[in-house]
């Protein structure tokens, strides 16, 4: 009888054919993404496609979004500017949920970064 896996990134049981063993860790399929294709937010080509995709598609600024990548807007443009951190605690996110509709927006060009003295502000863009 083969031992049980644990997936290292979160700690969920394992079968031998969901699992990925990256630099000798033990992963679940979604930590294994994560760990693997990390987000990135400044990307001029996912920004090219992104933009030209919903042009093609005749997608309005803020239609296709997610609940939560809208409410993300919606409490930036509330607020005027918020930090990363505010988001995460006022909405209840995880910082990789943060980072990854952080990139949608980013690329659809509906939010974007903006650095005052040692922090940086999420603003519309």
């Amino acid at each position: 009888m083969s031992e049980q896996q644990i997936c290292a990134g979160c700690g969920r049981k394992l079968d031998g054919e969901e699992s990925f063993s990256p630099g000798g860790r033990t992963l679940c399929e979604d930590c294994y993404l994560l760990a693997s294709h990390r987000v990135q937010t400044c990307d001029p080509l996912a920004v090219r496609s992104a933009l030209s995709a919903r042009k093609a598609l005749n997608i309005g600024a803020l239609e296709g979004l997610t609940a939560r990548q809208r409410s993300i807007r919606d409490y930036i443009e509330s607020k005027g500017k918020v930090r990363s951190d505010q988001l995460i605690s006022t909405l209840g996110l995880s910082s990789q949920e943060l980072e990854r509709d952080l990139a949608v927006l980013r690329h659809c060009e509906l939010v974007k970064g903006l650095k005052e003295g040692d922090d940086v502000y999420l603003v519309l863009f």
